[in-house]
């Protein structure tokens, strides 16, 4: 029944899908040649023109759409997830529409509408998916599109998931009962304890249900295989709780494989799979070239004065830990008299440093001396956003004061990051600076970059980041 209705829905969505990209094609040619947002005369091709293109735009976004994973079940994939995957396939879809209509030399279409009805076409899926997921969960609060389940083992995993369960009601599934060796046929917590799992066979007989969630420890292997055995017979699908997930819970743990040996990573970082780790560093490396070229003349400048008002290097070399603990040269513009003592050196910069030049203390509030930190992203030491470096000795330090420290190293360092656009920077909280960086490698997107990065500029101009 349940996978009846999946498809029931899956073709209710296709026919969404359909119906948006439709109308987004027809509003986008409104807007480009109708209305008067564009009042310049130029009318290259009639609307039928235009729609014939539905025959090729509709097939080849419905297929990126099922590539995206955009019409898998809603139940446990969030919303947020799914909008990356809309932006993304409509990314894909109008890259693939434009290099079809220049490979077969179609040069009349206007890439002004194009473009907007790659806008309207994103804005509307949005809002058609996240609407079809209010109709949804609605529903499944009044009862309908229910999953039933079993839960096997009513001791603490078993509790855990039926709390889950219970909390949220959205996610649409109903639990029939416990199945447990050491409760009597009673109930826990209001659910039915409804035999032991030597009944098991004549339990799912007794009740239709759709799935089993087995929640033993994982010293009963013997009796968790018992149960799949039996639930196979059944044609009942089966999911296993660890019994360690308590050790993993928060961080978004995932499946791996080595030759057929499937693995549990117990921290979900983004920046291990290798398309988004190139993509990082592709995007490094393009804008650190373009950077350093827009601020040559002020680096230019920033070296001449550096070296005029006091003696000494233009450029100060500190050894930081970057990722993988492996140590690296960061680059600076000095800002500090060369005769400043050694010793000093284990210490925070402080506003009023009495160390600092004149001049050291203005390119420090400006960020200026961190820009020679550019030629350390070319090189691949660090990225452009990223959790920032820190020295060996505080390192050393940290990793047995503050707990999960060392996570931070799991990418590469950033010139700016999470925990300093929030105004967690030099001589602040290590604990709130720690669980920004975590948030940040956890959760790491190229918009979370993105969003970074603007909000840098913000924070030097408001308080001399």
């Amino acid at each position: 029944m349940i996978k009846s209705n999946q498809r029931f829905f899956n073709f209710l969505l296709v026919l969404a899908d359909v119906t948006v990209v439709t109308a987004s094609l027809f509003v986008a040619w409104y807007i480009r040649f109708v209305s008067p947002l564009f009042d310049d005369g130029v009318r290259t091709m009639d609307l039928g023109a235009y729609m014939g293109l539905l025959f090729i735009i509709i097939p080849v976004y419905l297929v990126i759409f099922a590539i995206f994973g955009l019409y898998r079940p809603y139940r446990k994939q969030r919303f947020f997830k799914e909008c990356q995957e809309i932006i993304f396939s409509n990314i894909v879809g109008i890259a693939l529409i434009m290099a079809i209509l220049f490979t077969g030399k179609s040069i009349n279409f206007s890439r002004i509408m194009l473009g907007t009805f790659f806008l309207i076409a994103t804005l509307l899926m949005t809002i058609e998916r996240g609407s079809a997921r209010k109709i949804l969960r609605t529903a499944r609060k009044r009862g309908f599109n229910l999953k039933y389940i079993i839960i096997v083992g009513a001791g603490s995993i078993g509790q855990t998931f039926a709390n889950k369960i219970a909390e949220d009601r959205q996610l649409g599934y109903k639990i029939t009962g416990y199945v447990d060796d050491y409760y009597h046929k009673s109930d826990k917590d209001g659910i039915p304890i409804l035999g032991t799992t030597r009944e098991m066979n004549e339990i799912l007989e007794d009740y239709q249900v759709d799935e089993v969630i087995i929640a033993l420890p994982n010293t009963s292997y013997k009796r968790i295989d018992e149960v799949i055995d039996v639930c196979e017979y059944q044609g009942i699908k089966t999911q296993i709780i660890p019994d360690y997930f308590h050790l993993i819970q928060g961080t978004q743990p995932y499946f791996d494989e080595l030759d057929g040996i499937p693995l549990i990573n117990t921290r979900y970082i983004p920046l291990d799979k290798a398309f988004y780790k190139s993509l990082k560093r592709s995007l490094d490396i393009l804008l650190s070239l373009i950077i350093l070229i827009i601020v040559s003349p002020i680096m230019i400048v920033t070296a001449f004065l550096v070296k005029i008002t006091s003696p000494g290097p233009i450029i100060y070399k500190q050894i930081r830990v970057g990722m993988g603990r492996k140590e690296f040269w960061i680059y600076k513009f000095r800002s500090m008299r060369s005769d400043a003592p050694k010793s000093d050196d284990n210490g925070w910069t402080t506003a009023n440093d009495p160390r600092k030049t004149k001049f050291g203390a203005f390119i420090r509030k400006t960020s200026i001396d961190e820009l020679p930190q550019f030629f350390n992203v070319l090189k691949g030491d660090m990225s452009i956003v990223g959790p920032r470096p820190e020295r060996p000795h505080y390192v050393s330090q940290f990793k047995d004061e503050i707990p999960k420290y060392m996570i931070k190293h799991h990418v590469r360092p950033g010139i700016t990051g999470w925990a300093q656009v929030k105004g967690w920077r030099g001589d602040t909280s290590i604990k709130e600076r720690i669980a920004c960086d975590i948030e940040y490698i956890e959760k790491w997107t190229p918009w979370f970059d993105v969003k970074i990065f603007f909000m840098t500029f913000k924070a030097i101009f408001k308080s001399g980041y």
